[in-house]
């Protein structure tokens, strides 16, 4: 067993790696600069410069925030590496090489030579400069003007960017910040709060309504999907294959609204959305009534929504299990049928459920981003919607991680489970 599960959790580790790799390599597709909107923002509120003072204080910002989240390099490998904390971040020591005395001065102050110029654009370096002369001749090199004319021609920020030489100083210092040394990121759409600050809230609202739901579905769907197995072909059958047909056709959407105006608009039992009464104070037992009432409409919808499926998987789980050899043996000892059904037929129909009842209970922590949407409720799944629709993506980013998380240990406890409902299953084989 013990070998089973560290083969699991270095398979677990390697899927985690591959899986978060290809997400972030996606995510860097998209259309979104916050290093040029940082830049651009604070550049706004700058009215007292000139336009040429502008579009040199802009570069000089632009690197920085570049620098400020570990954009400044292409290599999508890198750019991951340094958001897990793998790889170190470049220092902030880094400036625009402008002209001798700027170059001269930052020098010093950086403990003098040697210092490496590199290019912006790919940051390799192109040279070391030993002393001032080195620096003098640099700054009157041609490869130095050429950027300096090119810089002056170009009218996008971002091609500018590429003919800009920066400079480094040998004793800077490269830091390593990331996922490994526990920092996540900053979430912009909420106050640039750190992303770990930003989910808990709404991890646990999405937890309180879908482990609710949870035990409501499992509720109603087992007993259901038993008694229609028994009664196979029955009326009770047939009327509650019709009615959960009706259920799994019919898109979840169509049902949030069918429930919100029956049951909000026409008899008005539960508030259209919103976790608790606006306005109110309350305390204690009153408060969490009140977080009841509102949690109450969405978990039905959710109910209602998972009835149909589980309850037909139950019943055709059950109707195989009573069709197997060691059900007829049972009844031939003349066990009674509820020790037949409950006992014997049910543990066997247990097998293929294992994966159903503990990814739904996992699956309680991802949210449901539809519903949630719709009542206002602020779970993870609105809260994963908002970020991507903000470009928010340290925020999506982190979301991911949870997500993956979950999805490769909720596997592994399945295979677990599956050892422990049916004894002829050896997991450490």
């Amino acid at each position: 067993m013990g070998r089973y599960i560290a083969k699991r959790l270095i398979y677990m580790v390697i899927v985690f790696f591959l899986l978060t790799f290809i997400l972030f390599s996606l995510y860097q597709l998209m259309p979104a600069n916050r290093a040029y909107t940082e830049a651009k923002a604070e550049i706004l509120t700058m009215k007292k410069l000139s336009d040429e003072e502008k579009d040199t204080k802009f570069d000089e910002l632009y690197l920085k925030y570049k620098r400020l989240y570990g954009t400044d390099v292409d290599s999508t490998l890198i750019l991951y590496l340094r958001w897990l904390g793998l790889y170190p971040h470049a220092a902030d020591q880094y400036r625009i090489v402008r002209d001798y005395d700027t170059s001269l001065s930052y020098i010093i102050q950086m403990e003098g030579f040697p210092v490496d110029v590199k290019r912006s654009e790919d940051l390799f370096i192109t040279r070391t400069l030993n002393n001032e002369q080195e620096l003098a001749d640099f700054l009157v090199s041609k490869e130095y003007l050429d950027s300096l004319e090119l810089l002056s021609k170009e009218k996008n920020p971002n091609a500018r960017q590429k003919a800009i030489f920066i400079m480094e100083g040998h004793n800077s210092k490269r830091e390593f910040s990331g996922v490994f040394q526990g920092d996540f990121g900053i979430s912009k759409d909420n106050n640039n709060k750190p992303v770990v600050e930003v989910v808990p809230d709404h991890m646990r609202n999405s937890f309180l309504i879908g482990i609710i739901t949870e035990i409501a579905v499992l509720g109603v769907t087992i007993p259901l999907g038993i008694k229609c197995a028994v009664k196979k072909n029955s009326r009770f059958d047939r009327f509650t294959q019709f009615f959960t047909l009706i259920g799994f056709s019919t898109p979840s959407f169509i049902i949030y609204i069918i429930f919100i105006m029956f049951f909000c608009s026409i008899l008005g039992w539960f508030p259209v959305m919103g976790m608790k009464t606006p306005g109110a104070n309350y305390s204690g037992f009153r408060s969490a009534l009140d977080v009841l009432h509102h949690v109450a409409l969405p978990t039905i919808c959710l109910t209602f929504g998972s009835l149909a499926s589980i309850t037909r998987i139950t019943r055709a789980s059950m109707i195989d299990a009573l069709n197997l050899d060691c059900i007829r043996t049972a009844r031939a000892k003349g066990l009674s049928e509820k020790i037949v059904i409950y006992s014997h037929a049910w543990r066997n129909a247990l097998i293929p459920m294992v994966s159903i009842i503990v990814g739904g209970f996992f699956g309680t922590i991802s949210g449901a981003m539809i519903l949630e949407q719709m009542f206002g409720f602020k779970g993870m799944g609105q809260l994963f919607l908002s970020a991507v629709k903000n470009a928010d993506y340290d925020l999506v980013m982190f979301l991911e991680v949870i997500y993956t998380f979950i999805g490769l240990f909720s596997n592994l406890v399945i295979d677990l489970c599956y050892g422990i409902v049916d004894p002829r299953v050896r997991i450490s084989k």
